[in-house]
């Protein structure tokens, strides 16, 4: 079976707004894993750093114990460890789906909100814990 032209539907979009689209929550679960992903990338070289720092010496030790006292180092531990959490419940809802459940939509949808919530109440955890 060939499209022609004929077929093919006519009310295409000439112009795209970006702001007008509305990503279900499905997509945008998916979308922050992978950002996240990338933001756990560059975190394991800043927790390299302050842990090669840390057995350097006792004075690096003192160093990096003053450095996490600063509240912009505390600050990026915390979403550090907010990206973890995020990554880990995305992956492991990723992992149920690959297994076949959650793939319907309300189930998919209540998976995406369940992931975002526990998320929220894990970055409270950690940041009550950071600071």
């Amino acid at each position: 079976m060939e499209l022609s032209e004929q077929n093919v539907k006519k009310q295409r979009p000439v112009h795209l707004d970006l702001q007008t689209i509305r990503f279900p929550a499905t997509a945008i679960v998916s979308i922050l894993h992978r950002v996240s992903g990338v933001i756990m990338l560059f975190a394991v070289g800043i927790l390299l750093w302050l842990l090669n720092a840390s057995l350097a010496s006792a004075e690096s030790f003192q160093g990096v114990q003053s450095l996490l006292d600063n509240f912009v180092v505390k600050f990026i531990l915390w979403g550090i460890l907010t990206a973890l959490a995020y990554h880990l419940l995305g992956g492991l809802r990723h992992l149920v789906m690959d297994t076949g459940r959650w793939e319907e939509l309300p189930s998919g949808k209540a998976s995406a909100k369940a992931v975002f919530v526990l998320t929220a109440v894990f970055s409270v955890l950690a940041g009550i814990w950071v600071w």
